[in-house]
């Protein structure tokens, strides 16, 4: 697997895994496919750190901007990896530095499961 790749969880990268929470409850295998994905920004420090890089300009941040939120950078380095494992961030190797991204159909899939059902 190259930098570049994430490990999408099933049907998140390329269109919603699941209906809004409001639309109906989740099959057991639609929770099994979300899970992971609020499982990992569960952690204060991987829900800034997934922040940090969706809100960067650009769209993407080099680890080297985004490495200053209160632990080590082995502790970065490892909740970084936790995202990419969940699907939620993508990552690229330029030189000595490691600069991710967020997908943009990451961003649209959760905001498909956070959507209130029409009135």
């Amino acid at each position: 697997m190259s930098n570049a790749e994430a490990v999408p969880l099933e049907g998140v990268a390329s269109a919603p895994c699941c209906p809004p929470l409001t639309e109906r409850p989740f099959s057991a295998e639609e929770a099994e496919r979300a899970a992971p994905m609020f499982k990992a920004l569960g952690d204060p420090v991987r829900l800034r750190l997934f922040s940090l890089v969706a809100s960067h300009a650009g769209g993407e941040a080099c680890v080297c901007d985004i490495s200053d939120v209160g632990v080590s950078q082995p502790t970065v380095s490892h909740h970084l990896k936790k995202l990419k494992e969940a699907g939620l961030l993508t990552s690229e190797r330029r030189g000595t530095w490691v600069y991710y991204r967020v997908e943009p159909a990451v961003l649209a899939s959760m905001g498909h499961l956070l959507t209130p059902a029409a009135p």
